[in-house]
């Protein structure tokens, strides 16, 4: 049951991040309208099932006052909303809650900052710490998202023997630009293991992302459809993962039912289900350009 509708509120951001599944950057286009906000936001009332409203990027700041809008046109709706950023605009505490007061009054129901080393390095205090402190010090409710470098797990050799295989760790998800930067040196594992998603339900998606093109995204870069075409209710009450022809696959058996369905050239070995499901989807994007969408989130355009 579809509980979540998450705005790719822009694919712009003001960095370009090493380990960003969706290819962000200050050359990323695709911004959301306001007249496109609430369109969306009435389809997703139609649903009856959504709770939860979130904007995101890219940076959804860049649009601070399409965010702010949006927020409101959700609360009124009655959903809970929230917002993911970098908190590149918080120069300091004071200019932080500059930003921040105008949602105080919106009920806002969490704000997320990214606080890690590929957003902030080095000793000084960091934006982030500053939208924290800021945030917290206004009531707002606040956590902070720390992504890591991949890394192996330091197991002991009796828990390698019992998992099979290392296990990389880190919290980057091994898709979009992150394939290019981050998977060299990482232990991999043959392709026939990887018979499983082991983060989304594509069978029954409780969240989706919306872009402005329209992708509903089950993953990104994997569509249920376009709801400029088809209205999103429509598309979430119709989808159906066994007549998807890139869910089917992945359902059944995982990216590597994928590959075999579709008699993919791969290698032997990946680091993880992520890395060899974005490579597989990747080389059918011609074939599924309804389904595998955006070609940008692939690193294409």
């Amino acid at each position: 049951m579809l509980t979540g509708v998450h705005f790719l509120l822009t694919y712009t951001c003001n960095w370009e991040c090493e380990h960003c599944f969706l290819f962000c950057g200050p050359a990323s286009e695709g911004t959301f309208t306001i007249k496109q906000v609430r369109e969306v936001l009435n389809e997703a009332a139609k649903l009856e099932s959504v709770e939860t409203v979130y904007f995101e990027g890219g940076e959804a700041f860049l649009y601070y006052p399409l965010m702010v809008e949006g927020i409101r046109l959700a609360r009124e709706k009655g959903f809970q909303a929230g917002v993911v950023t970098n908190s590149y605009w918080a120069t300091s505490e004071e200019d932080a809650e500059l930003w921040l007061k105008p949602l105080v009054g919106l009920g806002l129901s969490d704000l997320s900052i990214s606080d890690d080393e590929y957003h902030y390095e080095g000793d000084k205090v960091s934006p982030a710490q500053h939208a924290l402190a800021a945030a917290k010090k206004l009531g707002l409710p606040v956590g902070s998202i720390c992504i890591e470098k991949p890394r192996v797990e330091d197991t002991s050799e009796e828990k390698e023997k019992e998992k099979g295989a290392p296990v990389v760790e880190g919290g980057a998800m091994l898709k979009g630009r992150a394939v290019e930067k981050l998977i060299e040196g990482l232990p991999r594992r043959p392709w026939n293991e990887f018979t499983e998603c082991p983060f989304e339900d594509l069978e029954n998606p409780g969240r989706v992302h919306v872009d402005p093109f329209g992708h509903v995204h089950l993953c990104q870069g994997l569509s249920m459809g376009n709801m400029w075409e088809t209205p999103l209710a429509e598309l979430v009450r119709g989808y159906d993962s066994a007549a998807h022809p890139v869910c089917a696959p992945l359902v059944r058996s995982g990216p590597a039912e994928l590959a075999r369905q579709y008699e993919l050239e791969h290698e032997d070995c990946y680091v993880d289900a992520c890395h060899f499901c974005y490579l597989m989807r990747k080389a059918l994007i011609d074939e599924f350009p309804e389904y595998l969408a955006p070609r940008q989130v692939y690193g294409l355009e």
